[in-house]
């Protein structure tokens, strides 16, 4: 049973923040810690900064000869059963991190020149350089070190979603990177039988970013080739009909792939290729799984635009049916612009709740809409969102309302939903001037407004026959998904 089943959310997985985990069985994904690390916003600030602490201090502890410190660190690393992640058969029973492993994997990491001479600068460089971890295993590591966050997480959800809570679970271990010690104690946690966490659907993978399969075969084995091309007699050299000498890269891979600790003996005599490595995955970060590939991993339906679309436009108009009309427009703006927009907050108090805004969303986005505007310099760090259920026009005050939560903080975009307009023009005349007088971004969006985003994000994950297509006849390029958006803020601004 789901997460949303067992909670009766009457919500899909495409319209969720979290991965929809089954609340007994195991979901194929993990947490990669280098995804943290890529995204802007606070939640994951925060997560990498106690990656990172706790990291550094493993690594001082091993440097220093501390085995005490190496000790109290890594042995009160538990088996995290609450995110249900993992390959287990069966019931959730961790995927591995128990006291034997956690020894184990201390000791090689001990002996490991790795960590002695700075190889190691992050928990996912282990991957590459320390037997016995893996991807589940860093998945595991990682959710200890984060779980504060991911308590908080949950609780946020919970709250969204409308998930009862339970008062004086016990929280397990929490590292608090102020104090550089681990923590523990009691809080509110989701209790479906067994402690629950929920985690965002938009920090999980199938496989790392760094795995050492990538690093040796597309990295350290070209420059092994190079460098066997200048050795004077050479086995590995092969000559052509042409002449020309060679190398392949299958006996490289022969002559000098094996174990991570000859990973490590390669990489400490050729620095620059792992740090070239290092770079090129940092500029590229691994894109997070789509909505079909998580449908795939928790079971759960496709996502289905239309059908959410549909949702939003047979709800009558009117103040009795506005809050109705507010999470049919949530489930539909979550699954349109993930994962664009993450971490959600339904009405979301500012200014010391003096103010409250419909939805506000979290701008992760580096490409598409949402990271163009980023990039022009507005600041857009949230995406605020107001819902109008109206049977009448908008006017003023409700421009002037979604203005009154902005801030250079916060952000200065925002959308505004209605139903429809009798002289629609006017208004976004009304939002043109806001925008060249205030520098404030008010994007309207009527019912025929969202039916054409949905036309356009069905349209762009439908296959394109090739021989269909009229080079002479192309639309004018927009950096992106979101051609309406585009179109919309342009004319605010022109």
């Amino acid at each position: 049973m789901r997460v949303s089943e067992y909670y009766k959310l009457g919500r899909t997985q495409p319209t969720l923040d979290f991965v929809d985990v089954d609340v007994e069985k195991d979901t194929p994904v993990y947490i990669d810690p280098s995804t943290l690390k890529n995204l802007p916003d606070e939640w994951s600030s925060q997560c990498h900064t106690m990656l990172s602490t706790f990291f550094h201090s493993v690594v001082d502890a091993i440097n220093a000869g501390d085995q005490d410190r190496l000790r109290e660190l890594l042995v009160r690393l538990q088996e995290p059963n609450e995110t249900h992640f993992g390959l287990s058969k069966g019931k959730s029973r961790g995927r591995g991190l128990g006291p034997y492993l956690v020894q184990r994997i201390t000791n090689n990491l001990v002996v490991s020149r790795a960590a002695e001479t700075g190889l190691l600068e992050d928990l996912e460089d282990t991957a590459l350089f320390i037997e016995g971890i893996g991807k589940d295993i860093i998945s595991d590591v990682t959710t200890n070190i984060i779980r504060g966050m991911l308590i908080s997480y949950t609780q946020s959800m919970a709250s969204i979603y409308g998930m009862e809570l339970q008062d004086g679970v016990y929280s397990g271990l929490v590292w608090n990177p102020s104090t550089g010690d681990w923590e523990e104690g009691n809080t509110r946690m989701l209790l479906p039988g067994a402690p629950l966490l929920l985690v965002p659907k938009v920090i999980v993978r199938h496989d790392l970013h760094l795995t050492k399969e990538d690093y040796f075969r597309n990295h350290l084995a070209p420059s092994l080739q190079d460098e066997e091309l200048d050795k004077p007699g050479s086995k590995l050299v092969q000559t052509a009909k042409t002449g020309r000498k060679f190398v392949t890269k299958m006996d490289v891979e022969m002559e000098y792939g094996g174990d991570k600790k000859k990973m490590v003996d390669l990489t400490l005599t050729r620095s620059q290729v792992f740090h070239t490595y290092k770079e090129e995955k940092r500029k590229k970060p691994s894109r997070p799984l789509d909505h079909d590939e998580l449908s795939a991993a928790t079971g759960t339906n496709p996502v289905s635009y239309q059908n959410l679309l549909t949702d939003v436009l047979e709800t009558p108009p009117g103040a009795e049916n506005a809050t109705i009309y507010h999470h049919k427009v949530h489930a539909l703006l979550s699954a349109i612009f993930y994962p664009w927009l993450t971490y959600p907050v339904v009405e979301h108090p500012l200014d010391q709740s003096r103010k409250r805004v419909d939805i506000t969303y979290t701008n992760n986005a580096t490409d598409g809409f949402f990271g163009w505007i980023t990039r022009q310099g507005h600041p857009s760090s949230h995406i605020f969102v107001e819902c109008k259920n109206y049977h009448s026009e908008l006017g003023n005050p409700e421009l002037d309302q979604l203005c009154g939560r902005f801030s250079p903080l916060r952000g200065k975009v925002g959308l505004l939903l209605c139903r429809s307009l009798t002289d629609k023009e006017h208004f976004l005349q009304r939002c043109r001037d806001t925008a060249l007088s205030r520098h404030e971004f008010v994007l309207l969006l009527d019912d025929n407004d969202l039916s054409a985003l949905v036309d356009e994000v069905v349209t762009a994950h439908t296959p394109v026959d090739p021989d269909k297509i009229d080079d002479g006849d192309q639309e004018p390029p927009y950096p992106g998904e979101f051609r309406l958006l585009f179109e919309r803020f342009r004319k605010l601004v022109s």
